[in-house]
């Protein structure tokens, strides 16, 4: 059975504080962009968000270091490099929502590589 977000915040971090401090720790301005609201801040997240927040912002920042490069992996790897409004639409959405569109990215080009492995070796080989 899958432990509460309570019971994975108490192992990893010991409280909701700990986590909250991981998370502006790893919050810098190379993987965030400001979208708290300043009222409610942090602490008014719940612990479910948290969690994946730090998991994404830690993730992110093993595989690529920054925001900015996560954005050029993603522009690479749709061919789009050239298009500079799409690179400007990518830089307007936050960390979790690029790491998810990359992480869409990889999967279909898996599914791709996938679908054309198995039409090559259906295809007749050809007869001397």
């Amino acid at each position: 059975m899958q432990k509460s977000p309570l019971a994975l915040v108490k192992e990893r971090f010991k409280d909701k504080e700990g986590l909250i401090n991981a998370v502006k720790a790893l919050a810098t301005a190379d993987l965030w962009i400001e979208g708290v609201n300043e009222g409610k801040g942090l602490p008014r997240v719940s612990n479910q968000k948290l969690l994946h927040l730090h998991d994404v912002l830690s993730q992110v920042k093993k595989e690529h270091g920054s925001r900015a490069k996560l954005i050029d992996a993603i522009v690479t790897a749709e061919k789009r490099s050239k298009d500079a409004d799409y690179k400007a639409s990518l830089e307007k959405k936050n960390t979790p929502e690029l790491y998810q569109i990359f992480s869409a990215g990889q999967k279909r080009s898996k599914a791709a590589a996938k679908t054309v492995a198995k039409t090559t070796a259906k295809s007749p080989k050809a007869k001397a």
